[in-house]
């Protein structure tokens, strides 16, 4: 493969990584990973790197849009983006000191429990009921409008304090695998926090780039960031987050969930395979 076939190669999967990741709030990271060690064979170490470039362009591609039509919740993603940004410069520091084999097998597992979780998902996108002190002193609930149910959806959000404990760990995951963490925080703020599907994906699209940002100076520093692998994964990702960005809205929500689980399995039991194998 000469290297202008390379580029461009890696381009036209970083586009359908970009945008899958602002359809799901996964950031393209979870797919731009495998596909680069497991299609491209490039070391774990440089495609983490260029990940995190590319989780930085789906946010900014993705998160200007949802923001605009208020599909994004920002107060509960400044206020969880604390929790978050500390834990990504703590796994941009593990991540040095871990082999690629535990990579591999941390990143499988981490995706096969975030599958489970949002497949056995157990309640409804209703307004939720229950006492909410924190969210209701930061003012966190809101509202969208949904094009797909043509009405406007109103939402409580709960558990803030669960949610902060939830989004160091996820900011853990981002710094020390290169995935902007939406695997995880989608879940999080879907299962234990109680927003929609839809703003889930987009509060997570809003929060990944900052968790990412605050990890990638770290990486750079070591030598990990490759421009000639970054560049095309960032452009196909900056571009395929800004046609997600326009398709979210216009999608049911089952649509939505069912792909997030049906990817998060795929690459799951590929990358699972590749740290037993070795």
């Amino acid at each position: 493969m000469t290297p202008l076939q390379f580029e461009l190669a890696v381009f036209c999967v970083s586009l359908a990584a970009g945008l899958l990741g602002a359809l799901l709030g996964l950031g393209g990271g979870i797919i731009v990973v495998p596909a680069l060690t497991l299609l491209f064979k490039i070391d774990i170490r440089y495609a983490i790197g260029a990940s995190i470039v590319s989780v930085i362009a789906t946010s900014s591609g993705a998160a200007a849009a949802y923001v605009r039509e208020r599909m994004a919740n920002i107060r509960v993603a400044m206020v969880l983006e604390i929790a978050t940004a500390s834990g990504a410069l703590t796994g941009a520091f593990i991540a040095g000191l871990v082999q690629p084999r535990w990579l591999y097998i941390i990143f499988g597992l981490i995706l096969g429990y975030s599958s489970l979780m949002m497949f056995r998902r157990g309640h409804g996108e209703g307004l939720v009921t229950r006492r909410a002190p924190w969210a209701d002193f930061l003012k966190l609930h809101s509202s969208y409008y949904d094009e797909a149910q043509r009405r406007n959806v109103t939402y409580r959000v709960v558990r803030t304090r669960v949610g902060l404990g939830l989004m160091y760990v996820a900011g853990v995951v981002s710094g020390l695998l290169g995935i902007g963490s939406g695997a995880l925080k989608v879940p999080a703020l879907d299962l234990a926090m109680h927003l929609p599907i839809k703003v889930s994906t987009a509060t997570s699209n809003l929060m990944i780039g900052v968790t990412a940002a605050a990890s990638a100076a770290v990486y750079f520093r070591r030598g990990d960031i490759d421009p000639f692998v970054a560049a095309p994964v960032a452009m196909g990702v900056l571009l395929g987050a800004v046609i997600g960005a326009r398709l979210l809205g216009r999608l049911r929500n089952s649509t939505i969930r069912g792909v997030f689980v049906a990817i998060l399995v795929w690459i799951s039991v590929q990358m699972l395979w590749k740290g037993i194998r070795g």
